[in-house]
C-alpha cells in the first residue's frame, strides 16, 4: 500500500452466487472466463483481483463498457455491497473490518456518494434535502442551516433554496445531490454514473462544474462513468475495466499513447490525440545540428496548447522538467500529431 494513499484497494473481488468465497480462493476457478464460471458453479465474478491507490486530491477515474463491473466496484469501495474478498484500506483502515457503527460513522462523516438517481426527498425544500445528511449526524437546525447555504451558494443553486425538487430541472436536481453530498464536508466523494441521464449540454455543463469544485474545495474523488470524453476530461487518472478485470491504469495521455492491449487501443481511437497528448510523448533528443537557446516547456504541456508557440519559433522547443532538457518538439513533431488527428476526423 502507497502511505500517503486515502484509498488503496487489493485484491478485490466480489462474485455472486452460491459459495461465491470459494472462487477466489481456488486458483483453478479465479483463472476460468465468466461464462466458464457461470457455466461451472453459477456464480458471477462481476470484480475480479482489482488493486489500485488513490492519492489525497486525486479525480480517480473508473471506466468500461456497462457489465465490466465498475459500479459494484464503487459499492464495494463503500460496503454497499460486500466484497467477496480483498482489501479496501481507506486512511489506514480495513473497512471490510468495521462494524455495523463504525461503518455508519465512515458514510455521515468520511465519504459520500452522488448517484444516477439522485434520490432527493420529494417533500422536503432544497434547504433541507441539502442539510439532510447533517441531520442525520444530529446537527442543530441553525447549523445545518448554515452549511446547507455555503454548499447551495457553492454549488450555484442560491435563490432555489426554498424550491422543491419537482420545481428543478434535472441538471439542477443533481446540483442539490452533489451539495448535499459537500455538506457533510467528506474527505472523498464517490461518484457512480451521476450525469448519464442528463441531456448533453447539461451534462457539459455538470462535468464542468465537479471540475470547478475539485478546484475550490480540492476533495478527493472517485468517478464511475462509461464515457470515456468524460473520463479523460475529469480524470487525473483512468482505470479501464472489462468483465470486472482491470485491463489498464493511468493518465489519459498514457492510455492514448501506449495502449495496454487491443481492448484499450480500441477505447481511445477515435479520440482527437492533440488534445490527450503531452510534449513527453512526441519530444525526441536533440540532435547535432539542433540550436538549444529556443523556448522552454515542460513535458506536460498538451499538444494542442503548446502548437502555436512551437511553430512560431524557427527553433527547436526545448522540453524541461526541474531544469534538466528531456528531449525537443518541431513543429514536425506537432504537425504530425495534428495531421493525424484531421485525418482521423
Amino acid at each position: 500500500m502507497t502511505t500517503d494513499a486515502v484509498i488503496s484497494v487489493r485484491d478485490l473481488w466480489k462474485v455472486f452466487g452460491h459459495n461465491a468465497e470459494r472462487v477466489p480462493r481456488s486458483a483453478e476457478l479465479a483463472a476460468l472466463s465468466r461464462r466458464e464460471l457461470i457455466d461451472r458453479t453459477g456464480c458471477t465474478a462481476a470484480v475480479r483481483e482489482v488493486s489500485f491507490d488513490v492519492a489525497p486530491g486525486e479525480v480517480f477515474v473508473v471506466m468500461g463498457l456497462s457489465g465490466s463491473g465498475k459500479s459494484t466496484l464503487v459499492r464495494c469501495l463503500t460496503r454497499l455491497v460486500e466484497p467477496t474478498a480483498g482489501e479496501v484500506v481507506f486512511e489506514g483502515e480495513d473497512i471490510l473490518g468495521a462494524g455495523r457503527k463504525r461503518l455508519r460513522e465512515l458514510r455521515r462523516r468520511k465519504f459520500s456518494m452522488v448517484f444516477q438517481n439522485f434520490g432527493l426527498l420529494p417533500y422536503r425544500q432544497v434547504v433541507d434535502n441539502v442539510a439532510y445528511g447533517l441531520e442525520i449526524r444530529g446537527a442543530g437546525r441553525a447549523e445545518r442551516t448554515r452549511r446547507a447555504m455555503e454548499v447551495i451558494e457553492l454549488v450555484g443553486l442560491d435563490g432555489y433554496e426554498h424550491s422543491y425538487p419537482d420545481q428543478l430541472s434535472g441538471g439542477m436536481q443533481q446540483r442539490v445531490g452533489l451539495a448535499r453530498a459537500l455538506a457533510v464536508d467528506p474527505d472523498v466523494l464517490y461518484f457512480d454514473e451521476p450525469f448519464s441521464a442528463l441531456d448533453p449540454l447539461i451534462r457539459r455543463d455538470m462535468q464542468n462544474e465537479v471540475i470547478r469544485l475539485h478546484r475550490e474545495v480540492g476533495k478527493t474523488m472517485v468517478f464511475i462513468t462509461h464515457d470515456l470524453s468524460e473520463a479523460l476530461k475529469l480524470g487525473d487518472r483512468i482505470l479501464i475495466m472489462r468483465d470486472g478485470r482491470p485491463v489498464q491504469c493511468g493518465t489519459g495521455d498514457e492510455l492514448v499513447a501506449a495502449p495496454a492491449d487491443d481492448y484499450v487501443r480500441d477505447f481511445v481511437r477515435d479520440v482527437p490525440r492533440a488534445r490527450v497528448l503531452t510534449l513527453r510523448w512526441i519530444m525526441r533528443q536533440p540532435g547535432p545540428d539542433d540550436e538549444l537557446d529556443g523556448p522552454e516547456l515542460g513535458p506536460d504541456v498538451v499538444v494542442r496548447d503548446a502548437a502555436q508557440a512551437v511553430l512560431a519559433t524557427g527553433k527547436p522547443t526545448r522540453v524541461v522538467e526541474d531544469g534538466r532538457l528531456l528531449g525537443v518538439v518541431t513543429g514536425e513533431e506537432i504537425l504530425a500529431v495534428v495531421t493525424e488527428a484531421e485525418a482521423a476526423a
